[in-house]
């Protein structure tokens, strides 16, 4: 049984018996008191043990939840996250939308290297330490598509309802299979990096249970507590966990205890490896920004030692730019995991812990290991502070987060070049010709616009069309806020995220919180931007419909004639600039309701050339070509610049052979 194999059953109970006396009680099973002074609610509080088995790949673990309701009406079940499940079979909501998605790969994975959650004990615990079991009382419920092999969400009935204010403890024993790697956890070798790994309540609201089926295009939604976790892992082994470490004993099996603590938190992930070399460094304070210390851990894999300086660079420059920008981190610890090779676990994030990303040969000026650095830190505002609902609207995260990252980016790492890899990705050819601009490659205009019409961004993240949802939860937020930055300036911008940040952090606030910041701090009401960039799947594609010029009948002069035209459905002001022979410019402003306007100039210069939107400050229009037209065509330009192109690339292609022949 698991109590043998931890052998520390009665101390979980004393703390739970301990956890359940902070207040006076109202009831033998349910807690009633003040909230604990702290930077968040705190109504999720876990202490966990746990022991890894490496050669079977299983996890025996148990924990004692102590929950409280701090919702405004009364609950009769407790609802668990049990991610794992997911992975058990190919029945599971996660399966079958990998399969809509095309993916073969993961559906194909024989039995050892799925996964699972088997619950064997669940006992309710009363102030005195007694329990009951309501173990065969579990069941599993599918509140999304209601799929009856869908195993990821459990339910537990309670004996009377949890009244607002009150408190539960329970105490639960799982044993977990650990997976290779689906979602970016599991096991490879001897590297192992568990995250979702334990039975996870979810969120109450005063609507009730925001508990959501595991899918594969979301993440994940959970409340703030303290997290106090036990990990026992083959002596020798590396761990790093969310939090810091607060002690290690070694047992006499050969074993060693580590024990982690984190305060303010809502998830905890871990790794174990003994293959990591750890590194540690420092982000110092800037008392006049308002930025604390913070302590950087960095576990490499040992072909990426060489690396290590690079990594500490892109956690200080998110640290830095995040901090002025946005808000102070508010935690003094930071973890930097570098994954093992071929394990598929790189670029996430947990609070105060992400697992970075690189390659073994990485240039200078080429954003590998940064880019991947700069954003998994990045999360540790929107969505380790933040906390938004990821199964719903997962770019209050991502799509915050890919914008910030392409700042900090384009203010830290600049020039960034492109680079291209052959030889299956081992070999790293570098441009230093072309550098990689924020605004279109930072933002991933690249990769949205193929999919510019596949969801409107309001639809639930967690509904959204399958292998699409990146395209409308990243990229497209990315490009509206900087459409916003480029409409309203970065001064105002950079104001509406710090103060959406300041006011919401460990809050879990939902679109029009955001909103509502950016129409109060701007100063206008920009309802009709959101309404089109947010609650609409319409796309922008303005461009120049005709242009020519005739002379004038009463003399010398010319009658030129431009016809501007919105080809998509999706409406916001643009700008369109007309150029004479004579130098001149004019600037015309088109609100873009009307599906094409005209504009006539009589005048001794004829029109040259028009462009709309020359500033490129609408960059959702996923049709730049034709946003500029010229009267006289520009012979042979075109068919020059590509053959060019074409023959620098050739270049480049006999080069990289000679090297390697």
């Amino acid at each position: 049984m698991i109590r043998a194999s931890l052998g520390c059953s009665p101390q979980l109970v004393r703390w739970a018996t301990v956890v359940s006396l902070w207040t006076v009680m109202a009831h033998p099973l349910f807690a009633q008191g003040p909230k604990p002074a702290s930077v968040s609610p705190r109504n999720a509080n876990y202490t966990i043990e746990a022991r890894l088995e490496p050669t079977s790949h299983t996890i025996l673990g148990r924990e004692t939840l102590v929950w409280r309701n701090i919702t405004a009406n009364p609950v009769g079940d407790l609802r668990f996250h049990l991610y794992w499940n997911a992975w058990k079979d190919n029945r599971s909501a996660w399966m079958r939308e990998r399969r809509l998605a095309g993916d073969t790969r993961l559906t194909a994975r024989a039995d050892d290297d799925r996964s699972f959650i088997d619950i064997t004990s669940v006992r309710l615990i009363d102030a005195q330490g007694g329990a009951i079991d309501v173990t065969r009382d579990q069941r599993f419920v599918a509140p999304d598509d209601g799929n009856p092999d869908d195993q990821t969400v459990m339910a537990v009935p309670l004996p009377r309802p949890v009244a607002p204010g009150e408190s539960a403890t329970v105490a639960i024993e799982w044993k977990a299979q650990v997976p290779r790697t689906f979602a970016r956890t599991g096991v490879i070798g001897n590297f192992f990096f568990l995250a979702q790994w334990f039975p996870k309540i979810g969120v109450l609201e005063d609507a009730g249970w925001n508990v959501h089926q595991f899918h594969s295009s979301t993440e994940f939604f959970s409340d703030f507590g303290v997290y106090d976790v036990q990990l026992t892992v083959p002596a020798g082994w590396i761990v790093g966990a969310t939090g810091r470490e607060a002690e290690h004993r070694n047992n006499p099996d050969s074993t060693t205890m580590h024990r982690f603590h984190a305060e303010d938190v809502h998830d905890f992930a871990w790794t174990t490896s003994p293959d990591y070399v750890e590194r540690t460094a420092r982000f110092d304070a800037v008392p006049e920004r308002g930025l604390k210390p913070v302590d950087i851990r960095l576990l490499l894999q040992p072909e990426h030692l060489s690396q290590a300086e690079r990594h500490f660079a892109a956690t200080r420059a998110a640290l830095r730019w995040y901090g002025e920008w946005f808000g102070s981190y508010p935690y003094s610890y930071l973890t930097v995991i570098d994954p093992a090779w071929q394990s598929n676990a790189d670029g996430m994030e947990y609070p105060t812990l992400f697992t970075a990303g690189t390659r073994w040969l990485a240039p200078a000026n080429v954003t590998t290991p940064e880019s991947v650095t700069v954003h998994e830190a990045g999360h540790q505002w929107w969505y380790g502070v933040v906390a938004t609902n990821e199964f719903e609207n997962g770019w209050m995260d991502e799509g915050l987060n890919t914008f910030s990252q392409a700042r900090v980016i384009d203010q830290a790492f600049s020039p960034n070049y492109l680079a291209r890899r052959f030889f299956g990705g081992f070999i790293p050819w570098v441009f230093r010709d072309i550098e990689l601009p924020r605004a279109t490659v930072g933002n991933r205009l690249y990769t949205y616009r193929p999919n510019a019409r596949s969801d409107t961004q309001s639809t639930p993240t967690f509904l959204g069309f399958p292998g699409r949802v990146v395209s409308i939860t990243y990229d497209k937020t990315a490009l509206w806020l900087t459409t916003l930055e480029r409409t309203v300036g970065w001064p105002t911008l950079q104001k509406i995220m710090s103060t959406y940040f300041e006011r919401w952090k460990f809050r879990h606030p939902k679109p029009d919180d955001f909103f509502a910041v950016a129409s109060e701090v701007s100063g206008r009401d920009l309802t009709p931007f959101f309404d089109q960039v947010h609650r609409s799947s319409n796309v922008f594609d303005y461009g120049v419909d005709t242009l020519f010029a005739t002379p004038l009948d009463h003399g010398s002069g010319s009658r030129s004639v431009v016809v501007v035209r919105r080809y998509g459905e999706a409406v916001l002001p643009v700008d369109v600039l007309v150029v004479f022979d004579n130098g001149e410019k004019v600037r015309e402003r088109w609100d873009g309701q009307e599906r094409w306007r005209q504009f006539t100039y009589d005048r001794p210069s004829r029109v040259r050339s028009v462009v709309v939107d020359p500033d490129r400050v609408l960059l959702l229009d996923v049709n730049y070509t034709n946003n500029s037209r010229t009267l006289a065509p520009r012979a042979g330009e075109a068919a020059a610049k590509w053959s060019l192109k074409w023959l620098v690339w050739l270049q480049d292609l006999m080069l990289t052979w000679a090297f390697f022949v």
